[in-house]
C-alpha cells in the first residue's frame, strides 16, 4: 500500500512585484511570465509531494478572472489536488494584492500535471493525497472530469501531430 500525504504539506507560495519591464503594451504582466511562475511553483510543490525530481506532463490552461495591473503583488499558491501512479496534479490558484487599498483578488486559475522520475529516469509511484479543506476536497471531487478532458485533448493533439507534414 502507498503511503498518503495531505494537500498541505506539498504547498508552495510564489509572491513578486508586477514591474514595467514584466508587463504588456495593457500595463498588465505578460501572460508568458505567469505561465513560467505557474510551471516553478507547480514544480516546487510536485517536488514536495514526491520527494523526486519531476517533470511537466501538461499545463491544462490558465483561466484568467481579471489581468494583472503593473504595481500590484501576484501569488501564486499551489498544492498537488490528485495523484495517479505516478502523476500528480496540481492546483494553482494567482491572486493579486493591492497594497494601497488593502484587496485582493482571484485572477487566475491553473492546473498542471507532473511526472515524478525514479533514479532511472523513468516514472515512479507516488504518495496518494488526502483533502482536509472544503476547496481540497471539491477539488479532489472534480479530478475525474479534469483528467478525462486531459485525456481527449491529448488524444486530439496525437492526431494532430501524426497528421501534420512537416
Amino acid at each position: 500500500m502507498r503511503p498518503s500525504k495531505k494537500m498541505s504539506d506539498s504547498r508552495s507560495i510564489r509572491e513578486n512585484i508586477v514591474l514595467p519591464g514584466d508587463t504588456n503594451q495593457h500595463d498588465t504582466l505578460f501572460g508568458g511570465i505567469l505561465m513560467k511562475y505557474i510551471d516553478e511553483t507547480a514544480a516546487i510543490s510536485a517536488r514536495r509531494h514526491s520527494g523526486r525530481p519531476c517533470v511537466t506532463a501538461s499545463i491544462d490552461g490558465v483561466h484568467f478572472h481579471q489581468p494583472i495591473p503593473r504595481d500590484t503583488i501576484v501569488r501564486l499558491t499551489s498544492f498537488v489536488c490528485s495523484v495517479g501512479r505516478s502523476s500528480m496534479e496540481v492546483f494553482i490558484s494567482i491572486t493579486t494584492e493591492n497594497v494601497r487599498s488593502d484587496k485582493i483578488e482571484l485572477a487566475a486559475v491553473s492546473f498542471s500535471t507532473f511526472v515524478a522520475l525514479g533514479d532511472d529516469g523513468k516514472p515512479c509511484e507516488v504518495a496518494t493525497v488526502v483533502a482536509d479543506s472544503d476547496l481540497e476536497k471539491r477539488l479532489q471531487d472534480g479530478e475525474k472530469v479534469r483528467r478525462e478532458a486531459r485525456l481527449k485533448k491529448r488524444g486530439e493533439t496525437i492526431a494532430l501531430i501524426k497528421s501534420l507534414d512537416l
